[in-house]
C-alpha cells in the first residue's frame, strides 16, 4: 500500500511566492525592453532630425528674440514706431458653455465696436473660431477673462506701437490688422522691417521729432484761428534736401487707423497727405523762380531794371491785376517787394514758354515730387496750351499746381547755390549717401536772390514772418481756388516759403493753409501775409536754436543790391 505524502502548507506558499517573483521578473524585463525600445526610437528620431533638418549656417538662435517688425527712429534716435506683444481675443462658437444671449450682452458692453445683435449672431453661428478683438489691451483681456467662458481664446500677437501718437502720422503711415505696412514709410520699408537679418537695427529717418512737433503746433493753432479746412508744412535742409518735418493737417493716430472719422462732404480723408499728395496753385511763391530764370537767361541784369506796372495789364482776353497796384514804372526789387503779378507776368513773358518749361522741368515741378513715399500727387500744368498767357500766369504761380514739398525743394535749389536734389526722408549717412543732384541756377544767381527775398520780409508782404536775429527771407503766396470750374475770391490757398538764415541759407520752411477765413485781427483780409506768415515766425523761433541757428541781431543780409531801387514813399 502506497503512502500519500502531504506537503506542508508552508511549502506550498513558498512555491507560489517563487512563481510570483518569476512572473514579476518577466514583466519587469518586458517593461525594460519596451523602455529601451522607446529610448532607441527617440534617439533614432533625433539623429534623423539632426541629419536631415540641420539649420543653415546663417541661422542665429537670437532671431527668435527679435521683434516681428523693426523699429523706426528719428534722426536723433527717438523711437517713432516699434513692435510689442499684444493680445487677441477670439471665441470658439461651437464650444459655448454660457448662453449666447448672456455673452453677447457682456461683449457689447466691454467691446462696443459691435452691437449686441452682431455678437449674438457670431455666437450662434457655431463657427470653430472667430476673432472678437485684435490688438487688445491687457485691461480688456482681464475683463473678458473674468466672464469665465472656457470657449474664449486668448493669443499673443505683435502690435505696432507709435509712441508719438499722431506726430508725423502721414510720414510714418500705419500697418494693417496683420501687421503689414499699409501707407507711409511703413509701406516703403515693409521688406526691410521684417527681414530677420536687418530688423534688429532701427531705420533712421531724416525727421526731427522736435522740429516736427513745432511745425504741427504752429500750423494747428493757425488752422484753428483762421478756420481753415487743412494745412501743410515742410522743413527741409537746404544743402542735403533731408526732410526734418513734413506735416499734413488734420492728422490721425496710427495706433488706431480703423477709427478715423469719415470726411465731410466735398472734403478729403485725414489720411490724405496734403504735403506730398495734394497739389495746389501756390501763387506768388513762384515769383522768385521767375526772376531767377530771367537772371540766368540774361534778361534781368539788375534789381533796378524797370517795367511798366499799370493798374491793370491786358493780355489777350484776360486782365491781370495787383493787390497793391503801382500805376507807374517799377523796379524788379519793387515787383518782388509788393508781389506784383503785372510786373512778374512781363518778366515771365520775356523768359518765354520754352525756357520756362525747361527750368520747371529741371526743378522737378512737371513730375510727381521725388521722395520715398508712395503717396505723391500728380502735378497739373498747362500741358499743350502752354502759350503766352499760360507763361505769364505760371510766372506768378497760377495755372500750375504742385505740392508743398515741390515748393520746398525748389527754394532749396534757388538758395543752396543752384543745385537741385530730390527730397529724402532718410537721414544722410552710412547707407544713405547725399542724393545726386543737378544744376538748375547759376551760383551767382543763387547768391543775388538772397537780399531780394530778405527785402520781402523786412519791408514787403512778408513782414509778419520776421523773427529778429534769424534773418528770414521768403515770399508770400495767395491763390484763389477753382470751384465749379471758376476761380473764386472767397476760397483761397495761402502759403509762405521761407529760408533762414538768409545770409547763409540752411533751412527752408514752408507753411500752407487751405481756405483760411478772415478775422477781426486781419481786418477782413485772408491773404498769406496775415495768416500764414506768422506761422513761419513762430516755427523759426522754436526750431532755430534746436538746429544750431542762434539768433544774432548784429548780423544782416547785404541789402545794398536792392534798397536803392525801392521807393520808400507810398504809391
Amino acid at each position: 500500500m502506497t503512502a500519500i505524502v502531504v506537503r506542508p502548507e508552508r511549502a506550498r506558499q513558498a512555491d507560489r511566492r517563487q512563481e510570483s517573483i518569476a512572473l514579476s521578473h518577466v514583466r519587469l524585463m518586458m517593461v525594460l525592453l519596451l523602455f529601451v525600445a522607446a529610448i532607441g526610437a527617440i534617439s533614432i528620431r533625433i539623429l534623423c532630425l539632426w541629419a536631415f533638418n540641420r539649420p543653415s549656417a546663417a541661422y542665429d538662435p537670437s532671431d527668435a528674440l527679435l521683434p516681428a517688425r523693426g523699429e523706426i527712429v528719428d534722426r536723433n534716435g527717438v523711437v517713432m514706431a516699434s513692435t510689442i506683444n499684444a493680445w487677441s481675443i477670439g471665441i470658439h462658437a461651437d464650444r459655448l458653455l454660457n448662453p449666447p444671449e448672456v455673452l453677447a450682452r457682456q461683449f457689447a458692453r466691454l467691446m462696443p465696436e459691435h452691437s449686441y445683435e452682431q455678437y449674438l449672431k457670431v455666437l450662434k453661428s457655431g463657427r470653430r473660431f472667430v476673432y472678437l478683438r485684435r490688438r487688445a489691451l491687457p485691461e480688456l483681456v482681464q475683463q473678458i477673462n473674468a466672464i469665465g467662458e472656457p470657449a474664449i481664446d486668448y493669443q499673443r500677437e505683435p502690435e505696432r506701437l507709435y509712441p508719438q501718437a499722431s506726430l508725423a502720422s502721414h510720414v510714418l503711415g500705419w500697418t494693417d490688422i496683420d501687421g503689414k505696412g499699409a501707407s507711409g514709410m511703413e509701406r516703403v520699408l515693409q521688406s526691410r522691417l521684417i527681414d530677420p537679418a536687418q530688423r534688429g537695427a532701427p531705420v533712421t529717418l531724416s525727421i526731427d521729432t522736435r522740429v516736427q512737433a513745432a511745425m504741427e503746433s504752429e500750423l494747428s493753432a493757425a488752422m484753428a484761428k483762421f478756420s481753415a479746412i487743412g494745412a501743410a508744412g515742410v522743413v527741409l535742409d537746404v544743402r542735403t534736401s533731408e526732410v526734418l518735418a513734413l506735416t499734413s493737417l488734420p492728422s490721425f493716430n496710427p495706433n488706431a487707423p480703423g477709427h478715423i472719422p469719415m470726411p465731410e462732404p466735398g472734403q478729403v480723408t485725414v489720411r490724405f497727405n496734403r504735403a506730398t499728395e495734394g497739389v495746389y496753385e501756390l501763387g506768388s511763391t513762384f515769383k522768385p523762380f521767375t526772376v531767377g530764370m530771367a537772371m540766368d537767361s540774361g534778361i534781368v541784369t539788375s534789381f533796378g531794371q524797370m517795367y511798366d506796372c499799370p493798374k491793370a495789364l491786358h493780355a489777350g482776353r484776360f486782365t491781370i491785376t495787383d493787390t497793391h497796384p503801382f500805376g507807374r514804372r517799377c523796379s524788379v526789387a519793387e515787383i518782388m517787394k509788393e508781389s506784383s503779378n503785372i510786373g512778374t507776368a512781363q518778366i515771365a513773358e520775356q523768359v518765354g514758354a520754352q525756357r520756362q518749361r525747361a527750368f520747371l522741368q529741371r526743378l522737378g515741378f512737371l513730375d510727381r515730387v521725388q521722395v520715398e513715399l508712395a503717396e505723391r500727387g500728380r502735378t497739373l500744368t498747362p500741358g499743350n496750351n502752354w502759350g503766352q498767357i499760360a507763361t505769364m500766369t505760371v510766372g506768378y504761380g497760377h495755372g500750375i499746381a504742385v505740392t508743398p514739398l515741390h515748393l520746398a525743394t525748389g527754394y532749396a535749389t534757388l538758395f543752396n547755390g543752384g543745385i537741385w536734389r530730390p527730397a529724402t526722408l532718410f537721414k544722410i549717412g552710412p547707407g544713405h549717401p547725399l542724393p545726386a543732384g543737378h544744376r538748375v541756377f547759376t551760383e551767382q544767381t543763387s547768391l543775388k536772390m538772397r537780399p531780394l527775398l530778405r527785402l520781402v520780409v523786412l519791408k514787403g508782404t512778408g513782414k509778419k514772418a520776421d523773427a529778429p536775429g534769424f534773418r528770414i527771407g521768403g515770399k508770400t503766396g495767395t491763390a484763389e481756388k477753382i470751384l465749379n470750374g471758376r476761380y473764386t475770391h472767397g476760397a483761397v490757398v495761402t502759403s509762405f516759403a521761407g529760408v533762414f538764415p538768409m545770409d547763409d541759407p540752411r533751412y527752408v520752411v514752408i507753411a500752407m493753409l487751405d481756405e483760411p477765413k478772415a478775422t477781426k485781427d486781419t481786418y477782413g483780409f485772408h491773404t498769406a501775409g496775415w495768416n500764414v506768415a506768422p506761422v513761419i515766425q513762430g516755427v523759426v523761433r522754436r526750431i532755430g536754436p534746436l538746429l544750431g541757428v542762434v539768433p544774432d541781431e548784429s548780423r544782416e543780409v547785404d541789402l545794398s543790391q536792392v534798397l536803392p531801387y525801392v521807393r520808400e514813399e507810398g504809391h
